[in-house]
C-alpha cells in the first residue's frame, strides 16, 4: 500500500507504507564466556528485539522527565551450562538468560544493556588478539 501525496512540485510525492518489527522474542546465539576458561561457547537462546513507540515533546517541559521505552524481558529465566574445557579450579558453570515473554518497558540494567550501542551478542573478549 503506498499513498500519494499532493504537492506543489512537478512530481508527486509518494509514501510506501512499511512495517517495524514489534518488540518480540527472537531466537538469537549468544556467546558465553567466563574468566580463566581459555574459549566462548555458544548458546541458542531468546531475546527481546524489535521497535516501541515513543514520544518526542515539542516543548521541553523544565518539570517533566520524558522517558522512552525499549524493548525488554517481560518474563525471563537463567538456564545454566557446563563449559568443557575450564582448567581445574575454575568452576565451569555460566548462567545465561532467556527471555519468556517481552513488553516495551523502561531499561533495567539488572537485566539489560542499556547503553546507546552495545557489543553484538555473540561477541567474545577471548577473539581479542592480545599483543606483548
Amino acid at each position: 500500500p503506498f499513498l500519494i501525496l499532493p504537492c506543489k512540485c512537478a512530481i508527486p510525492v509518494i509514501l510506501f507504507g512499511f512495517h517495524l518489527p514489534r518488540c518480540q522474542l527472537v531466537n538469537q546465539t549468544v556467546s558465553l564466556e567466563k574468566e580463566g576458561c581459555p574459549r566462548c561457547h555458544t548458546v541458542e537462546t531468546t531475546i527481546c528485539r524489535g521497535h516501541c513507540p515513543t514520544k518526542d515533546p515539542v516543548v521541553n517541559l523544565p518539570l517533566g522527565h520524558m522517558y522512552q521505552d525499549v524493548c525488554t524481558y517481560r518474563k525471563f529465566e537463567y538456564r545454566k551450562l557446563e563449559l568443557s574445557d575450564c582448567p581445574l579450579g575454575v568452576d565451569p558453570v555460566v548462567q545465561y538468560l532467556v527471555a519468556l515473554s517481552c513488553h516495551c518497558d523502561r531499561c533495567s540494567m539488572d537485566t539489560s544493556d542499556c547503553t546507546f550501542e552495545s557489543l553484538p551478542p555473540d561477541f567474545c573478549t577471548n577473539d581479542i588478539p592480545f599483543y606483548y
